[in-house]
């Protein structure tokens, strides 16, 4: 297979595309015993032979996995920012380097999955492919009749204008509202600031499902391999949306 050397090396789990342009660019790279500085260039996977730093590469299996991230934890690899948890400790079983699709906020819990497969990651995180993201979110109030069908409509906030795909109201206890919701693009703390934006701000927030891949019996903090069925499914509503 041909493919960009960047994109291999982020396939072999060594570094983002980013990164990996640095290395290339510093020379630690070399293309069969020879080092390559040139971005962009392109590689046999099947007859080159590629060293990164004095190590072949081989690349990795690729591993789909989903987590229930509890609160409190950082959508992210390595050390926490002001030691505080990040979901890597969750998936200490997992051999290969795999890397959230999309964040979850620290306060925020619920579904994320992980891969090393870049292409299926951008495709679940880009709008183009309109795969839906389920959220559950408690807020503060009652929501109303008429606030309920303004939030129907949507709402326009400070980077553009957010409407969701589906809400609907699932309990109202008197001092707050259960409502679920789905949107297909993936903006910061977009929930949230929508919520904000009809006076109700969101106490509790769950994301319940991206497209087919539903959170289900799993229990907080633990992880689980997606079956062929779940990764088969996946592939068809996205090339079904492509």
């Amino acid at each position: 297979m041909i493919v960009r050397l960047n994109r291999y090396l982020s396939i072999c789990g060594v570094a983002s595309r980013r990164k990996a342009d640095e290395l290339i660019e510093s020379g630690g790279v070399k293309i069969n015993g020879r080092v390559v500085r040139e971005l962009g260039r392109n590689i046999d996977t099947q007859s080159d032979e590629i060293e990164v730093l004095g190590n072949v590469l081989a690349p990795e299996l690729k591993r789909y996995v989903i987590l229930y991230k509890p609160k409190l934890y950082i959508t992210a690899l390595g050390e926490g920012q002001d030691k505080k948890r990040t979901v890597e400790e969750l998936i200490k079983g997992v051999p290969e380097r795999v890397f959230p699709v999309g964040r979850l906020d620290y306060d925020a819990e619920g579904l994320i999955i992980l891969t090393n497969d870049g292409e299926l990651a951008h495709k679940i995180l880009h709008p183009k492919y309109e795969l839906p993201k389920v959220y559950r979110a408690r807020v503060k109030g009652v929501v109303g009749g008429d606030a309920f069908q303004r939030m129907k409509a949507g709402a326009e906030l400070e980077d553009g204008p957010a409407k969701p795909d589906s809400i609907k109201i699932v309990k109202n206890d008197g001092a707050s509202t259960t409502v679920e919701l789905s949107f297909h693009e993936g903006r910061n703390h977009l929930v949230k600031r929508f919520f904000a934006k009809f006076g109700h701000p969101v106490l509790q927030l769950t994301r319940m499902s991206v497209g087919p891949i539903k959170i289900g019996s799993l229990e907080r903090g633990r992880w689980r391999d997606l079956t062929a069925s779940e990764l088969k499914a996946l592939n068809r509503a996205l090339e079904k949306a492509g």
